[in-house]
């Protein structure tokens, strides 16, 4: 079963912090796919594409490590 769920990250500023965030999400066990839409300045959007259940708190515990803020998580 895969899902894309969206999340929505506070803090990114440049194409350095979109690849970052990528990487790290990337890392994380279920995840195929994932998409940042930069918004310098503002929220940047990630979608994830998964092929397995992540808890929120996964994702949650990514960012904050990669050094943002996430905003909120969009099934």
């Amino acid at each position: 079963m895969s899902s894309n769920i969206i999340l929505k990250i506070d803090g990114l500023t440049c194409g350095h912090c979109v690849s970052s965030v990528t990487e790290e999400l990337q890392e994380i066990a279920g995840v195929s796919t994932v998409e940042v839409d930069l918004v310098v300045g503002g929220t940047s959007t990630a979608t994830v594409a998964t092929e397995t259940q992540v808890e929120s708190s996964a994702f949650e515990a990514t960012i904050a490590e990669a050094g943002y803020n996430l905003v909120s998580v969009d099934a």
